[in-house]
C-alpha cells in the first residue's frame, strides 16, 4: 500500500483518528494478503475494508508486522488487531465482531463459532474491516501484512448464549469477597475461563467478574462453572489510549467502545451506556506507569476507582495518596475505591488483592450497591479480615462506608480497628483528613478517641513491615472511610 491507496484520513468527531485503506475485492481469489507500512505517528486505528461477497461461511484472517531493534527507552512496533462486520466501523460498535489486541497472530469468525475474543454470527454480504490498531511504532515505522481468507459453504446455526445468573445462594446481609478485574484466553490472558473458577474458588471469593479487554466474548463463556457459591458478573475492561476502566456488572451482552481519546468528547457517552446497562465504571490502574494505560479522563461519572491493582507497587501508592485527597473535594459525594488482581496467567494470583463488601445478598444488585455505596474494604487473602467501627456515647454506630451522626460536633466518639490473620509484625494504621493519627501492632485491637470537628473521616490500613525510602510497608489491607458529623 502507498498513498494512492489511501481513501481517507480522519479525526471523526468523537472518535479517535482512523486511517480507511482501499477495499479488498475476492471477485477472483478466495485469499488476499496486503501489506504496508506505517510511519511513527501513524492514526491510531487503520481500516482494511473487505467486500465478503454471498455464500461465505467463515473468515479467517492472519497478520504479522516487524519487529526491529529500537534504542533503549524507545517503544518499538505493536500492533492489535480485529473486525467489524458489514454494519460498519462507526461508534458505538454496531457492527463489532471481534477483537484481540497484540495477544493473537490469527482468528476466524463463522455463524457456529468463534476464536476468543470474537462474537459468533452470521456471516453476511457486504463490506466488512479488518481493524489495525498501532499501538506503537518504532521510529523505522511499521511493516505489516494482513492475509484473509473467505471460505465458502452453507452456514451453521448460532448458538443462543448462555449468560450467568444474577443471583447466588449466598448468606442474606453479610460480607462477600470478590475479584472484579480478571482475564482469560478470550483477550490476552491465559487461563481457561474453568482455571479462573478453580482458583476463584480457591481463594475463597464468593464473586468475580470477567472483565476482557474491549470484547464481550466472555460473557457467554461460563457455562456450568457458576454456582450457589459463586456470582459471576459480566463487564469489560475497556482499554482506551488514554487509560483503562472497567465496566463493572453490566448486563450480558452489552458492548462498550475503546476507540475514543479524552479529547474526542466520547467518553461521558460511554459512562451513560454502562449506567444504563446497570453497570458501574471505574477507572483501572490509573497510575499504571505503561504506555496508554495513565487515566486521562478525570472521575466525573465514575462509581469506584480501583485502586490496589495486583500485588502491591508505588504506582498502587501514587493512586492511594490521589485517592486520599479527593476524600473531601466535594462534600457529600466520594468515590469508594476497589481492589482487584487483574490476574492474566500463572503465577499471578487471582483474589490477590480483593474486594469485600458488606451486601445484602449474593446478586448483581446487591453486591453493585455495596460496591457503590462503599461499605467495603480491601485485603490480600481471604486469611485476613478487617472490623472498622466508630461509635459516640449515646450509642450511635458506624462502619465501613456509613456516616455517624452525633449531636454535637465535640462529641466523643470512640475508633476500634480489629484485623483477624494479620502477617506477623505488620503495622494497624488509622488515618484522617489530616493524615495519619494513630498506629500500633496489628495484632491487637486498636482503639482511638475522636471528635467529628477533627475528624471528617476515619480509614484504616494494614501494612507489612520494612517500607523503604520512608515509605510504610506494602499494603495488606485496608478500608474505605467511616463518616463523622
Amino acid at each position: 500500500m502507498d498513498r494512492r491507496d489511501v481513501l481517507k484520513l480522519s479525526a471523526v468527531a468523537g472518535a479517535a483518528s482512523a486511517l480507511t485503506l482501499s477495499t479488498v475485492s475476492f471477485a477472483h481469489a478466495a485469499v488476499r494478503t496486503v501489506r504496508g507500512t506505517l510511519p511513527t505517528g501513524a492514526p491510531d486505528f487503520v481500516y482494511l475494508p473487505i467486500e465478503v461477497p454471498r455464500g461465505v461461511r467463515e473468515i479467517a484472517v492472519s497478520y504479522t508486522y516487524d519487529k526491529p531493534e529500537v534504542p533503549p527507552g524507545t517503544p518499538g512496533n505493536a500492533l492489535d488487531i480485529g473486525i467489524f462486520d458489514e454494519r460498519g466501523t462507526e461508534l458505538p460498535g454496531r457492527g463489532f465482531r471481534g477483537w484481540s489486541g497484540g495477544f493473537r497472530t490469527e482468528f476466524t469468525v463463522s455463524a457456529e463459532r468463534a476464536t476468543p475474543g470474537y462474537l459468533a454470527g452470521p456471516i453476511r454480504a457486504g463490506t466488512w474491516h479488518v481493524v489495525l490498531g498501532p499501538y506503537t511504532v518504532a521510529p523505522q515505522g511499521m511493516t505489516y501484512e494482513v492475509t484473509i481468507t473467505l471460505r465458502y459453504g452453507k452456514q451453521g446455526r448460532t448458538p443462543k448464549p448462555v449468560y450467568p445468573p444474577e443471583r447466588a445462594e449466598g448468606r442474606g446481609r453479610a460480607w462477600y469477597r470478590g475479584d472484579c478485574h480478571l482475564h482469560t484466553v478470550h483477550s490476552d490472558g491465559q487461563r481457561t475461563p474453568e482455571e479462573v473458577a478453580v482458583a476463584a474458588r480457591a481463594a475463597g471469593l464468593d464473586f468475580i467478574a470477567t472483565t476482557e479487554h474491549n470484547t464481550t466474548s466472555g460473557h457467554a463463556a461460563w457455562d456450568g462453572l457458576w454456582g450457589d457459591d459463586l456470582l459471576i458478573l459480566c463487564g469489560e475492561e475497556v482499554t482506551t489510549r488514554n487509560g483503562h476502566y472497567l465496566a463493572l456488572g453490566t448486563d450480558p451482552g452489552v458492548f462498550v467502545d475503546w476507540r475514543y481519546r479524552a479529547r474526542d468528547d466520547a467518553y461521558r457517552r460511554y459512562v451513560r451506556r454502562i449506567h444504563r446497562g446497570g453497570g458501574l465504571v471505574v477507572p483501572a490502574h490509573p497510575n499504571c506507569p505503561f504506555v496508554g494505560c495513565q487515566w486521562k479522563f478525570g472521575y466525573e461519572g465514575s462509581d469506584a476507582v480501583e485502586l490496589w491493582n495486583g500485588p502491591w507497587t508505588p504506582d498502587d501508592e501514587l493512586t492511594l495518596a490521589a485517592w486520599d485527597n479527593m476524600l473531601v473535594e466535594e462534600p457529600g459525594r466520594w468515590l469508594p475505591a476497589l481492589g482487584n488482581s487483574d490476574a492474566h496467567r500463572e503465577p499471578q494470583v487471582v483474589g490477590l488483592p480483593q474486594t469485600v463488601v458488606y451486601a445484602e445478598d449474593l446478586t448483581r444488585s446487591a453486591i453493585l450497591d455495596a460496591i457503590r455505596a462503599g461499605r467495603s474494604y480491601l485485603t490480600q487473602s481471604s486469611a485476613l479480615s478487617l472490623t472498622l467501627t466508630a461509635s459516640d456515647e449515646h450509642g450511635n454506630h458506624a462502619t465501613i462506608g456509613d456516616r455517624l451522626h452525633t449531636r454535637r460536633p465535640d462529641a466523643r466518639v470512640t475508633v476500634r480497628l480489629e484485623a483477624t490473620g494479620a502477617p506477623a509484625n505488620a503495622t494497624a494504621r488509622l488515618l484522617t483528613d489530616q493524615g495519619q493519627l494513630r498506629s500500633g501492632p496489628a495484632s491487637t485491637p486498636l482503639e482511638w478517641q475522636t471528635t467529628p470537628s477533627l475528624a471528617t473521616y476515619v480509614r484504616a490500613e494494614i501494612r507489612h513491615p520494612d517500607g523503604t525510602g520512608g515509605l510504610p510497608g506494602a499494603m495488606a489491607a485496608m478500608t474505605n472511610p467511616v463518616w463523622l458529623s
